[in-house]
């Protein structure tokens, strides 16, 4: 017998027992993990974690969380109310998402669908219904995920976006101060001088990948910046934002190779574990910390103590690099798209530059960066004639509130000038509203003032290639040319 079938029959005795003793089990379980994490290194911990996985799909033979295959999608008009699954990842990539949000709004603005493949949810798409979820956090939790799926078998992270008072509070508290006022006015120079240099690089009259050359670059440089990791191997940090935001299982997504996931997971923990090391080290030694999350982190009484718990480390740690990534970075695309598209806007922007900060808000009210948030309802709830009941999944399409016609004139065009485009629903509202948000805005403002002072014109050559998800509404690749300023 070789040993990876004696390890196959051993585990299969041990995942029998537990099925018999889970009480028993699950209490040892906890004892002896927390001996485990307090004297073995997480990446270690993660490797151990991905084996157990291997070795129990292949004892329960448990099918992976099924691939998309993308197929043509109908025209909203032709499907029966209780049909419409706004769930679909290749939504967006078929254009077809506007269409269905608005039958949505108009027919059943909270609906519900049984029948998608992440089980059954209410989607919440009309802008004070929103709204409304948003704000009462007691009567809708954010627990246990955000996304409209499940985690990956075995990867159950903790975020204090997914947590609720008052543990919500304490954990948002200790890293916030990073994107405070007085930081950022710090970091403006810094931002706008990696701007410049990532501009200054780019090729004149020839296209390129936006997206590759410019959205992403500046991304993983503001990354580096906030969590002080190793410049050098900033693009780990999109990477690993990818890896982590784009699963089947959680939203649709390409990622549905369990392997690369935990690989990609043990790396990420490796390198943190060392970070947050390095930075406990100084700490102890009398050094003043700095400004970036990690050393907030370390520095803060309750979070200091949090390389001890895993799934909450591992998870915090991705909800920063996910939201300092894919808002941000489909934003850049995005605004550059839009002017495309209206290109009488552009027109107005170079004529008129001072109302580049408007129109940021409205880049991220047209774009959207992230199309949804869910929550799962504490109790039962009466919303727009229809009983939400204890325990159901409700999901809020801050996509279809940004393009609420009640609320936005001319919802679906770009207008750079809107009165109202700070209003959008892209950072939520309520206590989990977006934390980066100023930085966010910070960051598309330099952009758009560097852009407009190098290129007369920035010609989008094709479709941009839009990514699988029915959560990240982003960017895949966008080929676009430049023309300099007179």
């Amino acid at each position: 017998m070789s040993l990876l079938e004696s390890a196959i029959k051993k585990a299969s005795s041990v995942i029998t027992e537990i099925n018999e003793k889970v009480p028993a089990i699950e209490k040892a379980s906890s004892m002896m993990m927390d001996k485990v994490t307090a004297n073995v290194p997480m990446y270690v911990q993660i490797k151990g974690m991905h084996f157990f996985q291997k070795v129990k799909r292949r004892v329960i033979k448990n099918a992976p969380f099924p691939e998309f295959v993308e197929r043509p999608l109908p025209d909203v008009s032709t499907l029966k109310l209780e049909d419409i699954d706004v769930s679909n990842p290749f939504l967006y990539k078929q254009h077809l998402w506007q269409s269905y949000f608005k039958r949505l709004r108009e027919e059943s603005p909270v609906h519900y669908q049984k029948n998608s493949p992440f089980g059954a949810f209410w989607s919440i798409t009309r802008y004070e219904d929103i709204m409304f979820v948003d704000k009462n956090h007691e009567l809708f939790s954010a627990e246990p995920f955000i996304m409209i799926g499940n985690t990956p078998d075995g990867l159950d992270l903790e975020t204090f976006i997914a947590m609720d008072p008052p543990k919500h509070d304490v954990q948002r508290q200790a890293v916030q101060d990073v994107v405070a006022p007085k930081n950022l006015k710090e970091l403006e120079g810094l931002i706008r001088s990696r701007t410049q240099e990532v501009l200054d690089s780019l090729p004149l009259d020839k296209p390129f990948d936006w997206v590759q050359n410019v959205s992403v670059e500046l991304t993983a440089r503001m990354l580096a910046t906030l969590l002080d990791f190793p410049y050098e191997k900033r693009h780990k940090l999109v990477y690993w934002s990818d890896l982590a935001a784009g699963t089947s299982e959680s939203n649709g997504g390409k990622n549905n190779d369990i392997d690369e996931i935990y690989i990609g997971v043990a790396d990420m923990v490796k390198h943190f574990s060392q970070l947050w090391y390095e930075k406990k080290s100084q700490k102890d030694a009398g050094a003043a910390m700095g400004f970036d999350m990690i050393s907030m982190l370390i520095a803060n009484k309750d979070t200091e103590d949090l390389i001890h718990r895993p799934m909450e480390f591992l998870g915090n740690l991705a909800l920063l690099i996910i939201g300092g990534n894919d808002t941000t970075r489909n934003s850049m695309t995005g605004g550059v798209y839009a002017l495309s598209l209206f290109p009488n806007e552009f027109t107005k922007l170079k004529n008129n530059p001072s109302v580049i900060p408007n129109m940021v808000s409205e880049i991220i009210r047209w774009q959207t960066p992230l199309a949804y948030m869910r929550r799962i309802a504490k109790v039962d709830v009466e919303l727009n004639d229809q009983t939400i009941k204890k325990g159901d999944k409700v999901v809020m399409w801050y996509a279809s509130g940004n393009r609420d016609e009640q609320h936005f004139e001319q919802a679906n065009d770009f207008i750079i000038d809107r009165k109202n485009a700070r209003s959008h629903m892209s950072f939520g509202f309520g206590i989990h509203r977006c934390m980066g948000n100023r930085l966010a805005e910070l960051q598309l403002r330099i952009l758009w003032e560097e852009l407009l002072a190098r290129f007369d014109t920035i010609e989008v050559l094709s479709e941009p290639e839009i990514v699988q998800s029915n959560f990240v509404r982003g960017y895949a690749k966008m080929m676009v040319k430049l023309t300099a300023k007179a």
